[in-house]
């Protein structure tokens, strides 16, 4: 009884910047996250969600304290429950053209325009959107202090997760289902041995140096 108690309390909290600005007018609250900014490989992917007020999803939070099973099962929650939802990516060849935080800002921007109906306002983890459809409010720590956010980074971790497993299939040298494209050492071997693939970032430090090794698995 007292862990419910205590985690109602927990979503209470994290849900009080949505409840503040819903008394102010702005009842249709969106919160964007994005998952996969500090990979070496695969696209960034932003999520856009309007969750229900009236259902607060328990063990909502920050992505990247659930672990992987309860992170499935929040997102299924999230899906079947929100106002709205979406998620773009943008691939890895686009994020070496115009670099990966204006990457980051076009997935987020294209989630907010995927919503319908269209939110009163964003609440966006940390990152300035020029040009957005909505009023934007950068939350620093977002996943940590909006729930809506918080729904948003659970959306775009999974949502990054399944195309990385997919990647993995047709990439099977990287290892990409167990670390998701991160600079882990078995990834970094496997860029020593073979170089990098076609959805390696080929602009970020730590993939570049292996461009002259063995020209790429295609």
């Amino acid at each position: 009884m007292v862990q419910l108690f205590a985690e109602a309390y927990r979503l209470r909290l994290l849900c009080s910047l949505e409840e503040h600005l819903a008394q102010c007018g702005y009842p249709l609250v969106a919160g964007v996250d994005e998952a996969g900014r500090g990979a070496l490989a695969g696209p960034v992917m932003a999520a856009a969600v309007i969750p229900d007020p009236a259902c607060r999803i328990p063990g909502v939070d920050d992505s990247k304290q659930v672990g992987p099973a309860e992170r499935e099962q929040l997102a299924e929650a999230i899906r079947s429950t929100a106002i709205a939802w979406s998620c773009v990516a943008v691939e890895a060849a686009v994020i070496d053209r115009i670099n990966i935080l204006e990457a980051t800002r076009v997935a987020m921007r294209r989630s907010l325009e995927g919503l319908s109906p269209t939110p009163d306002i964003a609440l966006i983890d940390a990152v300035s959107l020029a040009d957005p459809p909505c009023p934007c409010l950068p939350v620093v720590r977002g996943d940590a202090m909006s729930y809506a956010i918080a729904c948003a980074s659970i959306l775009a971790k999974t949502e990054r997760d399944r195309r990385m497993v997919a990647l993995g299939e047709t990439y099977p040298h990287y290892g990409f289902p167990g670390h998701k494209g991160y600079g882990a050492q078995r990834h970094r071997d496997a860029l020593q041995a073979y170089g990098p693939s076609p959805v390696h970032r080929l602009t970020f430090r730590s993939v570049l140096p292996q461009r002259a090794a063995a020209g790429g698995v295609s």
